[in-house]
C-alpha cells in the first residue's frame, strides 16, 4: 500500500482509508485469482448414473481419458458420462475404485484428474473435435489459449502494483499509486477477457459436442471467484487513482495558496 509522507505532501483520513480499502480488495482480488487458477471446477458436469456408465465400458474409460493421444472428443465423452470438472490445467472424472467389465456398479467412487500439458494449451482446435481433417477451428484455438494466458497476465500486473506501491512507501510519495490503480484497471480487464473467453469457448464446445439428455453442465465455484475477482481489482484500481489524483489537487491548491 502506498505510504503517506510526512513532508511535502498532506494528507486526511478520507486518502488513508481510500488506500487501505484499496489494498485490501487488492489482496482479497488476488488470493481469489490464484485459488481460482489453482482448482479445477471452472466448469462441471452432473451424471445421472456414472457408476453404471463406467462399469459397462470397463476400465476403457479412464485409459482413455489419460492417454496422451486423448483428443478433445475422447476426454469431453468421458468428462460427460463421468461427472467430469474442467479447469485451466486439469480435468477429472469419477469412476469407481475398482471398476471392470465383470463387476457390478460400485457406489464407492474417486476422482482422478490429469493435468493439461503446457503443449495442450495450444493445441490446435478442429472444426469437428476428435477429426484432424476437418480443418483448425481458429475462434475456439485462439479462445482456449487467451484463458491460459490471460490470468497469468492479471496476476503479474497486480505483484508489479504491489511493487509500485511498496517503491512509493521507500520514496514517501503518494503519486505512484495512480501507476498502482492503472495497472489493477488493467489486470481488471484482463480478468474479465479471461471470463469472457471461457465462457465463449465451453458455448463454442458444446455446440459441436451438444450434451447428452442425461448430462447437465454448470460453471463451478472456480469460474465464480473468477468472476469475483475483476470487480474487485476495478474497484482496488478507482480507490487508488482517486486518492492519488485527489490528493495531488488538494496538495496543489494548498501550496498556491502558501504562495498567494
Amino acid at each position: 500500500c502506498p505510504c503517506v509522507p510526512s513532508e511535502g505532501a498532506m494528507m486526511d483520513n478520507r486518502f488513508a482509508t481510500a488506500l487501505v480499502i484499496a489494498c485490501v480488495l487488492s489482496l482479497i482480488s488476488t488470493i481469489y485469482m490464484a485459488a481460482s487458477i489453482g482448482t479445477d471446477f471452472w466448469y462441471e458436469y452432473h451424471t445421472l448414473s456414472p457408476a453404471e456408465n463406467v462399469s459397462e465400458a470397463g476400465r476403457s474409460i479412464w485409459e482413455e481419458f489419460v492417454s496422451k493421444d486423448a483428443d478433445e472428443k475422447t476426454y469431453t465423452d468421458a468428462l460427460f458420462r463421468c461427472n467430469g470438472t474442467v479447469g485451466l490445467w486439469r480435468r477429472c472424472i469419477t469412476v469407481p475404485k475398482n471398476s471392470h467389465w465383470y463387476s457390478p456398479p460400485e457406489t464407492d467412487m474417486t476422482t482422478n484428474c490429469i493435468s493439461f500439458s503446457l503443449s495442450d494449451q495450444f493445441v490446435e482446435k478442429y472444426i469437428e473435435p476428435g477429426n484432424h481433417n476437418s480443418g483448425t477451428d481458429l475462434n475456439r484455438t485462439y479462445l482456449w489459449r487467451l484463458q491460459f494466458l490471460l490470468p497469468f497476465v492479471s496476476i503479474g500486473l497486480m505483484c508489479f502494483g504491489a511493487l509500485i506501491g511498496v517503491c512509493a512507501c521507500a520514496c514517501r510519495s503518494l503519486y505512484p499509486a495512480i501507476a498502482t490503480g492503472v495497472l489493477h484497471f488493467l489486470a481488471g480487464l484482463c480478468t474479465l477477457g479471461l471470463v469472457g473467453c471461457y465462457v465463449a469457448g465451453i458455448e463454442l464446445l458444446h455446440r459441436k459436442l451438444p450434451l447428452p439428455e442425461d448430462v447437465r453442465g454448470e460453471f463451478g465455484w472456480s469460474f465464480c471467484l473468477a468472476c469475483v475477482s475483476a470487480p474487485l481489482q476495478f474497484m482496488a484500481a478507482a480507490l487508488f487513482i482517486w486518492a492519488a489524483r485527489t490528493n495531488r489537487k488538494e496538495f496543489t491548491l494548498l501550496k498556491a495558496y502558501r504562495v498567494a
